[in-house]
């Protein structure tokens, strides 16, 4: 089953974002899952740490994305490569949503700074 269809997503929404999860072991995938995340204005998201490798294209707005305490503004049609292990902090600092695509392997989990690990459903 290679094509995906919008209304074969299934929504989670967690720490104030929107995942749509498209491409995942349920789909079709074995090795990757993908998702586009809804960013509202004004949130800024957990830092956490990544098991697995993970690739983030801006489709629309401007976020704030630090990996490993490296900062940068990134805007519709920028990209990110976080390596695994390596610690994320996102924010929309704007007055405006953003969406970006989100890309890793199949079985990631994220440690957040209180100890806790999350095993992001969108993500297995």
């Amino acid at each position: 089953m290679p094509f995906i269809r919008s209304e074969e997503a299934v929504v989670h929404e967690i720490h104030g974002g929107r995942f749509a999860s498209y491409v995942r072991p349920d789909t079709g995938s074995r090795d990757l899952a993908g998702w586009r995340v809804e960013i509202p204005a004004a949130m800024v998201g957990p830092t956490h740490t990544i098991s697995a490798e993970e690739t983030f294209y801006i489709l629309s707005g401007c976020l704030q994305l630090a990996i490993d305490g490296e900062s940068a503004e990134l805007v519709a049609g920028d990209a990110a490569v976080a390596p695994a292990g390596s610690e994320l902090a996102i924010a929309n600092t704007t007055d405006q949503p953003a969406h970006i695509w989100v890309t890793t392997r199949v079985g990631l989990t994220a440690k957040l700074a209180d100890g806790d690990t999350l095993t992001p459903p969108w993500a297995n």
